[in-house]
């Protein structure tokens, strides 16, 4: 089960490159609204794991 979180934060982190490499060239309205997407997931993620350690 550990290696799919690990996938997951991989993923995120993924993401949250290909949204940085497109700042440039998105307005910056899709650039918020991406930033808080990916911010929520790993925010989710954080969760998850936390709670995931203490069971």
């Amino acid at each position: 089960m550990r290696g799919i979180h690990m996938l997951f934060l991989v993923a995120a982190l993924l993401l949250l490159g290909v949204a940085l490499g497109s700042v440039a060239h998105a307005p910056l309205p899709v650039t918020f609204v991406a930033a808080a997407v990916i911010g929520l997931w790993l925010l989710v993620f954080a969760i998850r794991e936390r709670r995931a350690r203490r069971h």
